[in-house]
C-alpha cells in the first residue's frame, strides 16, 4: 500500500509511476468495477487547513477523516448540509471515511432534495493529474467561480481523473429542531404521491423517504422538517393538514431520535448484514413503484421522494433484469454490492462515453488512475 505523506510526495510518486494505481481514501467505499493496480491511499494527507465559521468556509486535506471535520463543525453549530452517507454498514467495510473519498464519489444523503449534492458545496480543489502535476482550481469563497466546471467535474469522478489532495467546502449552520411526520400503511404508489405533495408544498421539507417493510411489516412513509422550534411546529401542522387524505399523520419532535432515524435512512440501515445484491436506482419518482413491482424478490427503500431507490435482490441477479426496466424509464442503475465483474455503472450513451474517455485522456493519458473502475464489463 502506497501512502504518500505530502502532496509533493504524491506528485513525485505519480510522475515516476510505470504501472496502474488503485487510488482510494479510507477504503470504506469499494464501489466500481474491478481495478488492478498498486493500492494508493491518501489517508496520510490529513488536517483542516482553514476553517472560518463566519465565512461558512472550510478547507481540508483530502485524507482528513470525515468524523474530524464533522466534529469541528459541530463545535461551531455548523454541518455539511449534503449529509454524506456512511457506506460501511452496507458494504461491511472498516476504516475511516475521508473527505476526499466523499467528494470523489459525490456522496450525498437525504437532504440532497433540499440542499443539493456534495458537488454543490465544493468551492475549490487541489489534485495531482496523471503527469504528476499539482493543479488547483476554484477558490475558497462561494463568489469565486474561476474554474467552476473543473471543480464540479472532480466530484463523482472516483479518482479516475486526478488524485484529490485538498478540498474547499461551503458549510451551513446546523438546525436546532429536527421533526418527522410519518404515515403508516401506504403502498409504494400512495407513498410516492404523499411525498410528492409534501415536497411540492412551501414548507421546506428536508427529507422524504418510504420504507415498504418497516416495523410490523407495515410500510412507513417519512417526511423531515428542520429549523427553529416555532417554525417546525407551524410547518408540521400545515403539512399534517395537507397530507390528511393519505391517513393518520403522526408527528415526532424528538430531535435526538429523529437524527438517528434519518441517519438510518441515509445509511440504508435495513439492508445492513442482510444477504443479497444491492442496487442504487436513480429514476423519476412517479416511475419508481412500477419499476420495483416488475422485480420479483426485490426489497426497496425509497429516498429523495422516490427519485432514489435502494434495491436488495437475490445474490447473483442478472444485471439486465435490473437495468432493462430502469433504462426504459430513462433512469440509471448502479451496482453497489455484488459481483462487480458483471458491470457496475449504467452503460453510457455513445456520445457521453466518448466525452468521458476524452476527459480521461486529457487528465490521465497514461491510464494510471483506477483503470476499469468506471468501465463496463466486456
Amino acid at each position: 500500500m502506497l501512502k504518500p505523506e505530502s502532496e509533493a510526495d504524491l506528485a513525485a510518486l505519480v510522475a515516476g509511476a510505470d504501472a496502474p494505481l488503485h487510488v482510494q481514501g479510507g477504503g470504506t467505499r469499494p464501489i466500481g468495477g474491478p481495478t488492478n493496480g498498486t493500492p494508493l491511499t491518501t489517508s496520510a494527507l490529513t488536517g483542516i487547513e482553514l476553517y472560518e465559521p463566519g465565512a461558512l468556509t472550510l478547507v481540508a486535506r483530502a485524507g482528513t477523516p470525515l468524523a474530524e471535520i464533522e466534529k469541528a463543525l459541530a463545535a461551531e453549530g455548523q454541518r455539511l448540509a449534503f449529509e454524506p452517507m456512511d457506506h460501511r454498514g452496507l458494504l461491511g467495510t472498516t476504516g475511516e471515511p475521508t473527505i476526499g473519498g466523499v467528494i470523489a464519489a459525490n456522496v450525498s444523503g437525504p437532504r440532497r432534495i433540499q440542499a443539493g449534492a456534495a458537488r454543490d458545496f465544493l468551492l475549490g480543489v487541489r489534485f495531482v493529474d496523471g503527469a504528476g502535476r499539482v493543479l488547483r482550481n476554484g477558490g475558497r469563497v462561494m463568489k469565486n467561480v474561476t474554474g467552476y466546471d473543473l471543480v464540479k467535474l472532480m466530484a463523482g469522478s472516483y479518482g479516475t481523473l486526478g488524485i484529490l489532495t485538498e478540498v474547499s467546502l461551503k458549510v451551513l449552520p446546523d438546525t436546532a429542531t429536527v421533526a418527522t411526520l410519518s404515515i403508516d400503511g401506504l403502498d409504494d404508489g400512495q407513498a410516492v404521491k404523499a411525498l410528492s405533495r409534501a415536497l411540492g408544498s412551501p414548507f421546506e421539507v428536508t427529507g422524504a423517504a418510504h420504507w415498504p417493510h418497516a416495523a410490523q411489516g407495515s410500510g412507513r412513509t417519512l417526511i423531515r422538517i428542520e429549523g427553529s422550534e416555532a417554525s417546525v411546529a407551524y410547518r408540521a401542522g400545515e403539512l399534517q393538514a395537507a397530507l390528511a387524505g393519505f391517513g393518520e399523520v403522526a408527528f415526532s419532535h424528538d430531535t435526538a431520535a429523529n437524527r438517528t432515524l434519518w441517519q438510518d435512512v441515509r445509511d440504508v440501515a435495513p439492508f445492513h448484514a442482510q444477504p443479497g445484491d444491492v442496487w442504487r436506482l436513480s429514476v423519476k419518482p412517479s416511475d419508481a413503484p412500477g419499476i420495483v413491482a416488475q422485480l420479483s424478490g426485490a426489497q426497496a427503500l425509497y429516498d429523495w421522494g422516490g427519485g432514489l431507490v435502494w434495491l436488495r435482490v437475490p445474490e447473483g441477479t442478472a444485471p439486465d433484469k435490473i437495468r432493462q426496466p430502469v433504462d426504459a424509464a430513462g433512469g440509471h442503475a448502479t451496482l453497489i454490492r455484488g459481483n462487480r465483474s458483471a458491470g457496475v455503472f449504467h452503460p453510457l450513451p455513445a456520445p457521453v462515453a466518448a466525452l468521458q474517455e476524452g476527459l480521461r485522456q486529457k487528465f490521465d493519458p497514461r491510464g494510471l488512475f483506477n483503470p476499469g473502475l468506471m468501465g463496463q464489463a466486456a
